[in-house]
């Protein structure tokens, strides 16, 4: 197979996979007491980080997963860490973004994260990044949207980053 290729599989591989991966524990977050209660204190507080400190948390979070498959090969190493990397970066970015611009969310129907904090879903719309492993798992659950005349309407770039 041509080493471009293989870079590819597994860079777009590591993307879906980390979107999974942040999708379950969200969910996670939500029925285990212990493993929830920093994610309660994002809910009661409904702001996020900043960008440069959500992506810490999901670096640090996933090292070892973006390391085993250096053990296969450098390529698939090199492929999977830059996959998990880019979803890390767009995923803390739209965590943000959902709640500070949600309405700049273009790439989902409706921004699922801010409809999850919104509206309490306890049970729905577990999404950061991506709304797909919510369709799969049949907790989307859509709403009006836009909802509210008052959201801001910032430059897409207009997010707290630290």
């Amino acid at each position: 197979m041509p080493q471009p290729l293989v870079f590819v599989i597994s860079f777009v591989a590591a993307f879906v996979f980390a979107s999974f991966v942040e999708y379950w524990l969200h969910r996670l977050m939500h029925s285990s007491p212990q493993i929830g209660q920093r994610h309660r204190d994002h809910h009661r507080r409904n702001e996020g980080q900043g960008v440069v400190w959500e992506f810490r948390d999901y670096v640090v979070g996933s090292a070892i997963a973006m390391a085993i498959p250096f053990i296969f090969s450098l390529l698939v190493g090199l492929g999977w860490a830059s996959g998990a990397l880019v979803y890390a970066a767009f995923s803390a970015y739209a965590h943000q973004l959902q709640h500070e611009n949600p309405r700049k969310c273009f790439w989902m129907k409706m921004p699922v994260h801010y409809i999850h904090h919104k509206y309490g879903m306890w049970n729905h719309n577990f999404g950061l990044g991506v709304d797909w492993w919510d369709h799969i798992f049949g907790t989307y659950k859509p709403v009006e949207w836009p909802t509210e005349d008052d959201l801001p309407e910032l430059p897409m770039l207009a997010v707290r980053w630290w």
